[in-house]
Formats: C-alpha cells, structure tokens, sequence
C-alpha cells in the first residue's frame, strides 16, 4: 500500500490559497490534483457533486475537509493534494466549520490509499504535528513534516467478535479516517482482538448493519441512514481519539476511567449481550 509521502507530491501543495466559498476551496484542490495528473476536470465536478448530494459530512475536524468522490473514469491515478487557505470559508457543518484546510483525494480503488489515508489521520490528530502542518511557511516545509509523520499502517488479521461500521458516503475517504481513529482507541483500550472495525459506505452499511453492533458515522450520513436496526452514533471530530473514546464507551456501556477493571458486561444500547466476549477493563485508561 502506497504512503502518505509518496502520494503527495510538493508539486501537488498550495499555501495561503484564496477561495471565494467552498466550492472554490474544493475546486482549488481539484486543481492540483489534475496538474499533478492524478484526475482531470471531472473529477473536481464530481468531488463538488459529492457534497451538494451528501452534505458537508467531508468536513471531518476542526477546520478541515478531505474531497473526494467516488473511484471513476475521471480518475487517473491514486493521489492527493493539499491546499491552506489564506482565508478559512464555511461548508455548513454544525461543528467543525469554518475550514481553513482542504485536502483533496483521487483514488483508483478503495484499497490503495488506505494506509496513506491512516498516516494523514495520525499526523493531523496530532495536535502538535497539526500545528506544525498549519505553520509550515513553504510546500517543502510541509512535505517535510508530512514524511516525518508517515508510517505504514498494516492491516489485522486476528479472528474478532465483533463489528463496528463507519460510513462515509462513498467508503473510502472520511470513512477511513474514522476508521483509523476509532482501531487507535481499540488498541489502547486492548480490544483489538474482539472488534472489528470495517468502512463503508451509505448504501452498503445498510446491508450490513445486521452484522454489526454499531455505526459510526456523520450527523449528515446519519440522517441519510435513519433507521437501520444498530445504533447509528454521530462523530463530529473524526481525527479526536477523546470523542471517540466517549462514543465507545456509550456504545459499549463502559465506565470508570481510573484502571479499576471494571468489566463490560451490558449491552450499550446495542442490544447484544457483551458477557464472555472477553472484553474487560475500564476502557484502557491511562
């Protein structure tokens, strides 16, 4: 799988750039990604039309949104842009607007970016390596902190109980950074041998609810989902490994943050009987 470094070219960086709304954000990161020869103009519509028909749900923190569509003709090659706006522009999300920060994604498939897309989620859910990102005062200055940061991120294979669901609405962008956070919170609390974590998108979740205990997901792919038969739980700040710590407890009815061992033995609101899995502690506090 391709890393964070190798698909973000300095070329493929802009800083300080001026965006009447967001569509112009967008539009200056579609930009790139075609000058870099990743996608073509085509792709900048459809990542535009991504967002008109799903909402703002690409805003996944604090003043950055991550463009992307689905994989497509228009698509070239597996790439990525980065764009820092002079000025931030609101997208319409409750929480995290205004953005300042747009990161542009074109991918081939939904499997080769995935460990580019689990550094850049690291990187930025660091607040001093975001801060740093957010500082750099050239493309190379950036790229520098970006390849100081990226790591690989292999996939597991241990035999899990059971499955959690995040949704994006094409599987393979926001979703994934959602994913990474929520496997960060797993590993610390040591539940990663119980818990499968699978990204998805909006039409598929909906096949496959039955199969897990919760969906993770967006206020605006929430409402798209409604009711699916699992609890659908909203993140606002899908790089916060605290707020997602916070919805895993409530999923899993987990409390106690002092390393007492308490033992997750309700069902969460989930409806699924957690005895025997397994899966005790307090919820890997620190």
């Amino acid at each position: 799988m391709a890393e964070l470094s190798e698909l973000l070219p300095v070329e493929a960086v802009r800083l300080d750039v001026r965006a009447a709304d967001w569509r112009g954000a967008v539009r200056a990161a579609g930009d790139l990604l075609a000058a870099t020869g990743a996608g073509t103009e085509a792709y900048t519509t459809e990542m535009i039309d991504n967002l008109v028909a799903n909402g703002p749900y690409i805003v996944v923190a604090p003043g950055f949104a991550f463009a992307h569509a689905r994989p497509s003709r228009a698509v070239l090659r597996t790439g990525m842009a980065w764009v820092r706006l002079a000025e931030p522009v609101e997208f319409g999300h409750a929480a995290n607007d205004p953005v300042d920060l747009v990161v542009g994604l074109a991918a081939r498939d939904a499997s080769e970016h995935t460990a580019a897309l689990a550094a850049l989620a690291r990187l930025l859910g660091d607040p001093a390596t975001a801060a740093a990102l957010r500082a750099a005062r050239t493309p190379e200055e950036l790229i520098a902190v970006v390849g100081g940061g990226g790591t690989k991120y292999e996939t597991r294979t241990q035999t899990q109980t059971h499955k959690i669901l995040t949704v994006c609405g094409n599987g393979l962008g926001t979703s994934l950074f959602l994913k990474n956070t929520l496997e960060q919170v797993l590993d610390r609390w040591g539940w990663t041998p119980y818990v499968t974590v699978e990204a998805t998108d909006t039409i598929s979740a909906k096949g496959k609810a039955s199969e897990a205990v919760a969906i993770l997901t967006s206020g605006e792919i929430a409402r798209t989902l409604g009711d699916v038969g699992v609890p659908v739980k909203v993140v606002a700040d899908f790089t916060s490994t605290g707020e997602v710590d916070g919805v895993l407890r409530d999923t899993y009815d987990v409390s106690g943050t002092d390393g007492s061992g308490a033992v997750a033995t309700g069902s969460g609101g989930t409806g699924r009987d957690m005895t025997g899995s397994g899966m005790t502690g307090s919820g890997g506090s620190e």
